[in-house]
């Protein structure tokens, strides 16, 4: 098992929450799990994680995490993140864990966690493993859960199919009515492709019709070595129509129904640090852990060069000092000269860093999507504005704000 060099950490500089700027090294607020690594039940056309040439785990016998990585992983993330932890379990696929493995996790939690701390657990999952059971546990316990669904039957099955090739929808419908009757909280995750992002109006009817009150959009961006974008990967045109006819669509339900994309603006707006990473100054909020705890600073970047650590060999301090890990993020500080005129820029903060790398294998690249946002942001952003207005006129003071 490799070690990190020691001198390779940065020096601790005050104890304050700036940022890499100011000489502060941001904590890690929240991990996402992967305990089954790329392994999958679905074998889905645009998976960006499996079968991938930078897989520094394509050759492992096993990629299950073991309950002594699982242990040490809850008993040190808790000493750490006090008060607050945040565990999110994502894949491949976590279900093909098992039910026991997360009881297992409740146990861990229950007996390394300290009075007054709060541990909060997520989920994505494809759906197809969830029942009765695991339902109870989500309940339980209070999960959120994300299920993946890309719409209506011949949409979603276009991609999502199995290695024989046949379509998981009705296995996943069958889980949302799981979720549903156990009253579990969770949202549907839509991943934008060519089979459906030119039907805005289709899906958000489809996703309401099923009472789905949180939804998630995905567009997705995958290429092939030249640059050349793959089949299924959408144009920044089709994005950025997809998300105005879907602002016109949500706008009369806003206090019914959320959508991700929306919310994150109106956060930006109302002065709140986004929920998603995409619209953050630096890229540093989280972290991957990997089903042998190796350690990563982005979902899209678990490659051998982005290694920050291990938590079987290092601690959550040390792996928070990386230098590789303050090179990833000022990644994202990169400032294209467009971006240096752009009206946007303080919400936008330059965009994703896998959006910027993905055509040309270039950070310093404009974000893919920059056309699909400049659609979207003259359209969306100050009728967003004057509802957060609106909403803190009405809020007492020192109260606790989400817009939506």
């Amino acid at each position: 098992m490799e070690v990190m060099d020691q001198e390779r950490l940065l020096p601790v500089v005050g104890a304050g929450s700036g940022g890499w700027a100011d000489g502060q090294v941001p904590k890690i607020t929240s991990l996402l799990i992967k305990p089954a690594s790329a392994l999958c039940n679905l074998d889905c056309a645009y998976c960006f994680y499996l079968d991938r040439e930078s897989d520094p785990y394509a050759n492992a016998p096993q990629r299950f995490m073991t309950l002594e990585t699982l242990e040490r992983l809850v008993d040190t993330y808790l000493f750490y993140s006090y008060p607050n932890a945040v565990f999110a379990f994502q894949g491949g696929e976590p279900t093909l864990l098992g039910l026991k493995f997360y009881e297992k996790l409740v146990e861990f939690q229950k007996q390394y966690g300290r009075d007054g701390q709060s541990v909060s657990n997520a989920l994505q999952t494809n759906g197809l493993l969830i029942d009765d059971a695991w339902a109870e546990l989500f309940r339980e316990y209070n999960w959120l859960v994300g299920l993946s669904l890309d719409g209506p039957e011949e949409v979603h099955d276009t991609y999502r199919v199995n290695r024989a090739g046949r379509g998981s929808w009705r296995r996943v419908m069958q889980a949302l009515e799981v979720l549903q009757r156990h009253r579990v909280e969770f949202n549907v995750l839509c991943v934008l492709s060519q089979a459906n992002v030119d039907k805005p109006k289709q899906l958000y009817q489809f996703f309401k019709s099923l009472g789905v009150d949180n939804i998630q959009y995905i567009p997705l961006s995958e290429f092939f070595a030249d640059g050349t974008p793959m089949p299924f990967t959408i144009t920044p045109e089709q994005y950025g129509r997809f998300l105005c006819e879907t602002f016109e669509l949500w706008w009369p339900d806003r206090r019914k129904i959320r959508i991700r994309f929306f919310d994150n603006l109106a956060e930006a707006v109302a002065g709140i640090k986004p929920g998603s990473c995409t619209l953050h100054e630096t890229c540093d909020s989280y972290v991957v852990v990997e089903y042998n705890g190796d350690v990563y600073p982005c979902d899209f970047f678990v490659e051998s060069r982005w290694k920050l650590g291990n938590i079987l060999v290092d601690s959550w301090p040390e792996i928070a000092r990386r230098r590789r890990r303050y090179e990833f993020a000022l990644n994202k500080t990169i400032l294209h000269p467009e971006c240096q005129r752009c009206e946007w820029l303080s919400i936008c903060r330059r965009g994703c860093p896998k959006f910027r790398h993905a055509p040309r294998r270039n950070f310093e690249d404009l974000d893919y999507f920059c056309p699909a946002y400049k659609m979207v942001y003259p359209r969306v952003v100050e009728p967003l504005k004057k509802e957060v207005e609106r909403l803190l006129r009405t809020i007492p003071a020192g109260a606790c704000l989400n817009p939506y």
